[in-house]
């Protein structure tokens, strides 16, 4: 592993080296830097602690880069001070230690030594710092062994566990945090404590926890870390119906699979080829609804007929207690749920042209996205089965792009828009407007007509016919 001077080799160490030497203050570069440099990772976040004012030290650091007062933001209730130079953010501190009320996840702050700033990490991997200053450049201080846990692949506070988790429990999320991002284990007496300590959670804010949620989710293997929240019984709290999933039925001798292992294949599987966040939420939530679906019926086995539906439905109050965004992403995560059926039946039956356009029109722009969920659903342990079903999802992906390139339905407008009928008819609006537009869009969905003037005209006029309306316009007036 790297040495202490190694780790800050940059410049930028010897400019904030540089400034507290001029203002007297003992500096080291502490916390996720070091580990990831430990690590060969790379980290564009700096945080510095130093003996005394971290503000301070932020404004001459700012000085000596030659940014402006405005450059630093101040956060005085913290004693915090944070800038960015170049694509790197400093944040600065002074040394501190902390005390906690049982029932509150507010601290009192005092300022401290090096070693009590130490003490108050979340683990040991994170306790390690290296000072900047000109005198004792390039020395590593690692008080609780974490560069032995780094090399070791574990995660261990640096205190008691107990005493840990309960003065911040958001350290419970944190340690299978990055457990999963970092493929470590948790020491048992850590994880121990993650089951003891899990009721404290309910202190801390659902943004917090989902903002640590979601770095679980964007790990290159995110199941890893909902197992582990399972084992520690975290996840039934946060997450209820994702527990739901879990378990298998039998009845006659037959069962289903377990749906909750089955997700987390899936998520495995679509994390393989995206790290968007919402197609990987999509994965998480896409059999949500499988439970109170769940039926057996004999002769043919289990069902759960309508679960992409009503688990579209579930979304938007899934993402509102998580403090979601409830806007065009959840609406992306609503759509893959409904429609992640679709192409899989497809790639089961004779494709017909009509069924390709509805499923272009539905997917839109979230096509991709669709059959990317879609492949990732693909699970079993026949290998040969998987090869199949995968074959047939070309088949189909070939299809798609044969009838999106005649048909255009991926952003699919169709020239008789409400406007038109009613300029047409004479009419205003009303319910006679909405079925033609429908019967219309029905048409060229099932390949009846295209989706032009001269080809729907006809049939335009015929619908409004049924519903006892007359033109006042012909064809060459509209297209004048």
């Amino acid at each position: 592993m790297k040495s202490g001077i190694e780790i800050i080799e940059n410049p930028i160490f010897k400019i904030i080296g540089e400034a507290s030497d001029f203002l007297g203050l003992e500096s080291y570069v502490v916390g996720g830097f070091v580990r990831d440099s430990l690590l060969a990772r790379e980290c564009k976040d700096i945080d510095i602690v130093c003996l005394g004012s971290g503000i301070g030290l932020a404004e001459e650091v700012a000085k000596r880069f030659n940014l402006s007062e405005q450059s630093v933001s101040i956060f005085k209730n913290f004693g915090t001070a944070m800038l960015k130079v170049d694509d790197w953010d400093l944040e600065f501190v002074g040394a501190r230690k902390e005390s906690y009320q049982r029932d509150s996840r507010k601290p009192l702050v005092l300022e401290g030594s090096l070693e009590d700033d130490q003490n108050r990490r979340d683990f040991t991997i994170n306790a390690l710092a290296v000072s900047v200053n000109n005198d004792t450049w390039g020395t590593l201080l690692d008080p609780f062994g974490g560069i032995d846990d780094l090399q070791a692949k574990i995660i261990r506070t640096p205190l008691e566990p107990g005493i840990t988790f309960s003065d911040d429990p958001l350290r419970m999320m944190r340690a299978v945090r990055f457990a999963t991002q970092l493929g470590f284990d948790i020491f048992p007496e850590t994880f121990e404590a993650l089951t003891t300590e899990k009721d404290r959670l309910s202190i801390i804010s659902m943004e917090r926890i989902s903002e640590e949620l979601n770095k679980i989710i964007l790990s290159d293997r995110p199941s890893y870390g909902f197992l582990l929240l399972d084992a520690c019984q975290i996840l039934p709290i946060i997450f209820p119906e994702f527990m739901k999933l879990k378990g298998v039925d039998t009845e006659e001798g037959k069962g289903h699979k377990d749906n909750f292992y089955h997700t987390l294949q899936v998520l495995d599987n679509i994390s393989k080829n995206t790290n968007d966040l919402w197609w990987r939420w999509a994965a998480i939530l896409h059999d949500i609804a499988k439970p109170q679906t769940k039926k057996f019926v004999q002769q043919k086995g289990w069902t759960f007929h309508g679960h992409e539906e009503i688990g579209a439905r579930q979304v938007p109050t899934i993402f509102k207690r998580f403090k979601l965004p409830l806007n065009e992403k959840m609406k992306l995560v609503q759509k893959l749920v409904r429609l992640h059926l679709r192409p899989i039946a497809l790639s089961k039956e004779e494709i017909t042209d009509s069924a390709l356009r509805r499923l272009l029109f539905e997917a839109g722009d979230e096509l991709e996205a669709l059959m990317t969920l879609c492949r990732a659903d693909i699970t079993s342990k026949n290998g040969d089965k998987v090869k199949k079903y995968l074959r047939n999802f070309d088949t189909v992906e070939g299809k798609l792009r044969e009838v999106e390139a005649s048909d255009s339905l991926r952003s699919f407008q169709p020239v008789f828009s409400g406007e038109v009928i009613m300029d047409v008819f004479d009419m205003g609006p009303g319910k006679e407007v909405g079925l033609i537009k429908i019967a219309i869009r029905e048409a060229i969905l099932d390949g009846l007509i295209r989706n032009d003037f001269a080809s729907g005209w006809d049939f335009m006029i015929s619908e409004g016919l049924k519903l006892g309306l007359k033109p006042v316009k012909s064809l060459d007036q509209m297209i004048s």
